[in-house]
């Protein structure tokens, strides 16, 4: 009997979009304050270099892909090229990764809800949002593609806008009485480098996690259509799109606002375009912001579920979880997210209630997501390293490799540990990064747990009864 596979439905539109929606969030949306605190005006390099970073794990993907375009790639390329727990920690942390975030864009997604709706409880927009992307999820990755296009489509048409606003007050005073603003607030306000090395470094930790998310093109790489060629126009195209929606909107903020009064303003996006004279700008970013939220969400219980299901093919998790749906979508491995989201989202409202405290109790675990989100870079730049070795006689026409190879691969590797490093100095960030390790520490304890000696013996002799059975 012939294996069911994942459908390869999604179009080289839908990939490009997916990858843009993965990393463009709200965060922007509302600012970026954090990073700006840390290093005024110079967040603008630190976008710069870590896009630089981001370039060279997203080519050094795209090499991989070109020659394996299969459903899971860094997991399973950690599993073949470094070892077989590399693989096993990469797909969890990603699980790990999209299950914060979904929870916390869900949760957002009540937030922006309650500027329209005051009255309505969150927690019920968050069940109907949740419910409605499963569904989706369920329906085929085609459906779950174009839902994605159209929510990126919506970010990205926002932020161009906003650029084009932006420059429009800095070269002609459009909204400030015809005289232009220009971009004497760069230097000005305490400098260019506003916090020195050591807050350039702090911001730059910050930023990075901002980028994460467009791994999950990598993660689209089973279900594509034509994956060689897709793959690598999305990836070729991608990257540069992003720094320049990511530079483009905070060289606009930090030319129009004085850094330093960012943190006592709303959304700068908000404040651009009411600048101009769009007096309906709060409820145009509130719906952007909304639909950004329900993005990550989407993105997140397609690009986890997508990891349950390569753990079910390496017989980490039941049999389940690798069954598909007449469309070709693993039901199992999606209906688990979706529940983990909701279940996130009930705990998110009544622990605060059952504690009695009026902390969020969320913050500390979504933070802690960024650690786990770097996880499949290291593994990207480190399997590149074998993988070349390995497929030698596939290097000498191949379209895509990796550029500087394998110097670009050692640099980023050190980059992203300096980040790291920084990231534990930082007190704001030190808490959330040590829960990273210790998810870490905890899943590679259970990976050698399960596969001990004693246990593998075990594990093959039933899989041959089972073979026999089946057979």
């Amino acid at each position: 009997m012939a294996k069911e596979t994942l459908r390869r439905s999604l179009s080289s539109r839908q990939m490009q979009m997916i990858a843009l929606g993965g990393t463009i969030g709200v965060g922007l949306f509302m600012g970026s304050a954090s990073t700006i605190k840390w290093t005024g005006p110079s967040v603008l390099l630190a976008y710069g270099l870590a896009g630089l970073i981001l370039y060279m794990v997203m080519r050094a993907l795209g090499e991989m892909l070109y020659v394996d375009p299969s459903t899971g790639s860094f997991a399973k390329y950690g599993r073949e090229y470094i070892h077989p727990v590399v693989g096993y920690l990469t797909a969890w942390s990603n699980v790990f990764q999209y299950l914060v975030v979904g929870i916390s864009e869900v949760i957002a997604v009540g937030t922006y809800l309650h500027f329209w709706w005051p009255n309505m409880p969150e927690w019920i927009a968050g069940v109907v949002v949740v419910v409605t992307l499963c569904i989706a999820n369920l329906t085929s990755v085609k459906a779950y593609g174009e839902l994605e296009f159209w929510f990126a489509l919506i970010k990205v048409v926002t932020i161009i806008m906003m650029i084009i606003f932006g420059l429009l007050v800095i070269i002609f005073g459009v909204g400030n009485h015809g005289h232009p603003i220009g971009i004497s607030n760069l230097w000005t306000n305490g400098g260019f480098f506003t916090g020195g090395v050591k807050g350039f470094i702090f911001a730059l930790s910050i930023v990075v996690a901002s980028y994460q998310g467009i791994e999950v093109i990598g993660i689209t790489a089973g279900e594509a259509e034509d994956p060689q060629r897709n793959i690598v126009r999305a990836i070729r195209s991608i990257v540069g799109r992003i720094l320049i929606f990511y530079i483009g909107a905070i060289f606009v903020i930090v030319s129009i606002y004085p850094w330093n009064k960012l943190g006592t303003m709303g959304s700068p996006f908000v404040e651009t375009f009411a600048k101009v004279g769009i007096t309906a700008a709060a409820m145009i970013i509130n719906f952007v912001m909304l639909t950004a939220a329900m993005s990550g969400c989407n993105s997140g219980i397609f690009s986890s579920s997508r990891m349950l299901y390569t753990l079910g093919l390496e017989h980490h998790l039941p049999k389940s979880f690798v069954k598909l749906s007449r469309n070709g979508v693993p039901v199992v491995p999606v209906l688990t997210i979706s529940i983990g989201i909701l279940l996130g989202l009930i705990l998110n409202y009544s622990l605060p209630v059952l504690l009695h405290t009026s902390g969020d109790v969320f913050v500390i675990v979504y933070s802690s997501s960024v650690l786990p989100g770097m996880v499949p870079w290291f593994v990207i730049l480190f399997s590149e390293l074998k993988f070349r070795r390995i497929n030698k006689d596939k290097m000498a026409d191949h379209p895509f490799k990796m550029p500087w190879f394998p110097i670009s691969n050692y640099l980023s590797i050190a980059a992203l540990l300096v980040i790291l490093v920084f990231m534990f100095l930082n007190p704001e960030t030190t808490v959330s990064l040590l829960v990273g390790v210790v998810f870490l520490i905890v899943m590679t304890i259970i990976y050698f747990f399960n596969n001990r000696p004693s246990k593998n013996i075990d594990s093959e002799s039933s899989n041959v009864v089972s073979d026999l059975n089946e057979d």
